[in-house]
């Protein structure tokens, strides 16, 4: 199935349902000197994919990190169905967790591990299953993203695009309701790039999970996703549907979108 329009109607089943999974209210966060996120107002819709799109350093991957708690906000509120993370224990926070899956930069995988122990590694240190049940379960995952010959290589044998496809099967294995994918197709030629856009794609129709993905596949990524926020200057710039960002009249989204070297951002 080539999932690369999420507008049509198998991929869009009318508005987004309920309130957003995830808000940000007034988020600001200072890191070394510098401030990086700037009074954010954020709402994440609910069972949809958000692409949050923006120029290196614009404070994207610093979003992710309040969104599953590892940031703390200066000042504002993350709420994930209502409740501040702020005000959770370290406790009620590390069960939070457990709603989240996270596809890191590069993949992030343990070179000591192969591709099975890779993906059973949250399974081992977070829950109580028995080896064969986890083995079950990875082998499944394993073969929804394609990999299941490949359960004994090691992270140095396998290819880019194998190496994010282990890291989803790993963000998958815990069955989470929101997986957050933080640049998935970087360094990735676009035949390769476009595979694991399709897999996430198809991951969304299988499961519904809400996806929150940091992308710099512009304008690419406005056909895999229903939610795009721009993000400028530590601020949320603009935020809805692809098709009315990409015809935003703001002069940065616009510049953005068509990757024009005319406009606000002066390249030298």
């Amino acid at each position: 199935m080539n999932c690369r329009d999420l507008s049509c109607e198998q991929c869009t089943v009318g508005d987004p349902e309920g309130p957003p999974i995830l808000r940000l209210v007034g988020v600001d966060k200072i890191l070394d000197g510098k401030k990086v996120l700037d009074h954010i107002d954020l709402d994440i819709p609910r069972n949809r994919i958000t692409a949050i799109i923006g120029l290196s350093g614009a404070g994207k991957s610093v979003l992710l990190k309040h969104m599953i708690g590892l940031l703390k906000p200066d000042r504002g509120q993350v709420l994930l169905d209502g409740v501040d993370l702020l005000h959770l224990s370290r406790k009620e926070l590390f069960e939070t967790r457990r709603r989240f899956g996270m596809l890191f930069q590069s993949g992030a995988l343990f070179d000591s591990l192969d591709v099975f122990g890779n993906v059973a590694f949250p399974l081992r240190e977070k829950t109580k299953l028995g080896e064969e049940q986890i083995r079950e379960r990875v082998l499944v995952i394993l073969r929804k993203v394609g990999l299941e010959d490949a359960e004994g290589k090691f992270p140095d044998e396998l290819s880019g695009g194998m190496v994010r496809r282990v890291a989803l099967a790993r963000a998958m294995v815990m069955d989470p309701e929101i997986i957050l994918f933080d640049e998935p197709t970087t360094g990735l030629d676009p035949i390769i790039r476009n595979s694991i856009l399709n897999l996430i794609c198809r991951t969304f129709h299988d499961h519904k999970f809400t996806m929150v993905m940091i992308s710099h596949d512009i304008p690419d990524i406005f056909n895999w996703c229903h939610h795009v926020v721009v993000v400028h200057g530590g601020k949320v710039i603009e935020a809805g549907a692809p098709k009315d960002v990409r015809n935003s009249v703001n002069p940065f989204v616009h510049q953005l979108v068509q990757g024009d070297i005319h406009g606000p951002v002066h390249l030298m």
